[in-house]
């Protein structure tokens, strides 16, 4: 009777522990190829994640002009996805003592900001004192994505920093600027080391290598035009990462498994730390702002946006330029994610029902993050 008892208590758990829906990979594959014709999206590659461990990767379509097929190894641009990747690391060293989110950049850099060339432009605006890498990794500094952006071209402080949220890859690259300067530390090796290598994400890197050449995704413009793969060539930590959806689908799965972090410090990176009130995500300096987003709990995280959904708190970071649009999604329990990389610059508009075809429905926030969610119908 004791034995019956305890093996119905474990049956009992498992069930709980289940996730609430299961994708059918047969069906999942099936509706990539529909979306993809629909949306008018050359390639697209999917990576499903359950327990934290990587269960489907599926890849459809083409990498370039010539039609050559997208493979799982297809090197692809990650955008902004490089953001949540650098953050990861980020916290890393957070874990290890060596940063503390809330102290200020100022307590890490041999000498003030501003005697650096590249910040020169905030000499006469002592706010940058206040900026720790909480602010920088939440989007909150208030300087503008990029400061070419500006009509000036200069850099500046729009809003007391810690204050709000503005999306600013300003600021992620101004955290990789502390930690190569303070630290001595240089980011796209320490990347390298400390994620790609041991995860096995053979064909990613911070800089272009000349072996992603044999397996490499170019990309289509709004007016179907192809453009070549951008090769860069100095690390960026708000944007230059080139991966696979094989080796992103590694990653994903360590985010959601805690890989490489204590439990502290996991958790720390995707609480909410700052919430989010704006009614989208860009244009980044809009004042309009949206009451419903503190019925999800929108917020920043550390170099992601969590959210609370259906099926409990998530996390998600997209990626975009004219070529590229990208998509991560993790839900907290059950260590689920789904990541999305497509080679155009229109992916988004198929992400919703893609990633509700993976995970079911996370509650993801689509309308802030995006403006282009065309009604998808049949072709």
């Amino acid at each position: 009777m004791r034995l019956r008892s305890v093996l119905l208590a474990a049956s009992m758990a498992s069930l709980v522990a289940a996730p609430a829906f299961a994708a059918d990979y047969k069906k999942l594959d099936a509706e990539i190829e529909r979306l993809a014709a629909v949306g008018k999206v050359p390639g697209v590659a999917v990576a499903v994640i359950e327990n934290g461990k990587v269960t489907h990767v599926a890849t459809k379509g083409v990498r370039n002009a010539k039609g050559d097929p997208l493979t799982p190894q297809t090197v692809m641009y990650a955008a902004s996805i490089t953001k949540a990747t650098f953050a990861y690391y980020v916290m890393m060293l957070v874990d290890e003592g060596k940063l503390d989110l809330d102290k200020p950049i100022s307590a890490y850099l041999p000498k003030p900001l501003p005697e650096y060339k590249a910040y020169a432009d905030l000499a006469n605006d002592p706010r940058w004192r206040e900026i720790t890498p909480r602010i920088l990794m939440t989007h909150s500094a208030g300087f503008p994505n990029f400061r070419w952006l500006n009509p000036d071209e200069k850099l500046d402080i729009k809003f007391k920093p810690g204050s709000r949220y503005a999306y600013a890859g300003e600021g992620i690259n101004l955290m990789q600027f502390v930690i190569e300067q303070g630290l001595g530390l240089k980011v796209g090796e320490e990347m390298d080391r400390r994620l790609f290598q041991p995860l096995g994400m053979t064909r990613s890197g911070m800089v272009w290598r000349d072996d992603f050449k044999t397996d490499l995704a170019d990309g289509m413009k709004e007016d179907r035009t192809w453009e070549a793969h951008d090769d860069r060539s100095s690390v960026k930590a708000a944007g230059s990462l080139d991966t696979t959806i094989s080796d992103m689908g590694k990653l994903a799965a360590a985010m959601a498994s805690g890989w490489g972090l204590s439990a502290k410090a996991r958790a720390e990176f995707t609480k909410l730390s700052l919430p989010i009130t704006s009614a989208s995500e860009f244009p980044t300096f809009t004042e309009a702002t949206n009451p419903d987003n503190a019925k999800i709990g929108l917020g920043a995280g550390i170099g992601v946006v969590v959210f609370d959904g259906p099926q409990g708190h998530a996390f998600m970071k997209g990626g975009h330029n004219d070529i590229t649009d990208n998509i991560l999604v993790c839900v907290e329990k059950g260590r689920r994610c789904v990541v999305i990389l497509t080679n155009s610059g229109l992916g988004q508009r198929i992400f919703p029902p893609l990633a509700k075809a993976a995970l079911g429905e996370t509650g993801a926030p689509w309308s802030w993050e995006y403006t282009r969610l065309l009604p998808v119908e049949a072709p």
